[in-house]
């Protein structure tokens, strides 16, 4: 949720994630509730071994199971005019660098930015990838639009 002040809310679980990038700069991501993530937080993986391992997929929580999700909420105070936020699945983050993420997200318009994002995962994938999904949000300063005067109006002097 993005407040009318630029307040922003989330809420986790899985290993879906969101990024909150200023300009091309990773500001924050959601940590994954998956077996491999729970081994790098005690330090037994690394976070390059994370990302090939093959238990990547075995989630902790997650919606859709008998158990309730373990949720976790995050706030920014206030987004910025640059900033940028992405959710997305595995099925797209698997496949980029957080920097590469961040570039994209920096200089393509969101609607550009997706289409890159979705044609780039499927290449890489070559055919293996999982579902995919994202949504990409980018504060832009706002635009004053001057209405030209209707027809047969007179402007005043």
């Amino acid at each position: 949720v993005v407040k009318p002040g630029g307040e922003c809310h989330w809420v986790h679980t899985g290993d879906s994630r969101l990024y909150h990038f200023r300009g091309g700069e990773l500001v924050r991501r959601t940590k994954d509730q998956s077996f491999v993530q729970s081994l790098v937080d005690r330090g037994e993986m690394t976070e390059a071994e994370a990302e090939v391992s093959p238990r990547s997929n075995v989630l902790s929580s997650c919606l859709g199971t008998e158990d309730d999700p373990t949720l976790d909420a995050h706030r920014t105070p206030r987004l910025r005019v640059g900033d940028s936020l992405l959710a997305c699945s595995d099925g797209l983050w698997h496949y980029f660098t957080t920097q590469e993420l961040g570039m994209v997200l920096q200089t393509l318009p969101p609607r550009d930015a997706s289409q890159f994002l979705v044609e780039k995962a499927r290449s890489r994938a070559m055919g293996h990838g999982d579902n995919l999904s994202l949504a990409i949000v980018k504060i832009e300063p706002l635009v004053e639009h001057k209405t030209a005067p209707t027809e047969g109006a007179v402007a005043a002097r």
